[in-house]
């Protein structure tokens, strides 16, 4: 996606934040994406899940010990993403994407800790 490095670097830079990579899927193959991508030195954790429930996210806070008022979710799926992440006490922004896997597709809703942006490249304005 267009703005992704930039976007990282940028925000490790700043030192306020520790990013997370969380994410679904084979352990092994999440892994060799990252490590692919060129992203990987960029965070400091990294979590895959078998699935995003709160349950998965409560157990990530636990690792980073922090509490859901200090998690912000970037996503691009309001259902596996942000939704979980919201009704916790967390913060989300989402960043659409074209692709979307049907069972990921919600009604788009409003919430007073979510926001939205149409890029990644928009996500430090937010964080400004």
């Amino acid at each position: 996606m267009p703005g992704v490095k930039e976007t990282l670097k940028a925000l490790k830079e700043q030192g306020k934040y520790k990013l997370v990579v969380a994410t679904k899927g084979d352990l092994l193959d999440q892994e060799n994406k990252l490590e692919r991508s060129g992203l990987a030195s960029y965070f400091d954790h990294i979590e895959v899940m078998s699935d995003k429930t709160e349950k998965e996210y409560l157990r990530l806070l636990n690792i980073l010990q922090i509490t859901p008022s200090e998690f912000v979710m970037v996503g691009n799926s309001l259902k596996s993403d942000i939704q979980p992440v919201l009704s916790l006490g967390g913060y989300g922004i989402h960043v659409p994407f074209e692709v979307m896997w049907q069972h990921e597709v919600v009604d788009t809703f409003t919430h007073a800790h979510l926001k939205q942006v149409k890029s990644l490249d928009e996500l430090l304005a937010v964080f400004e």
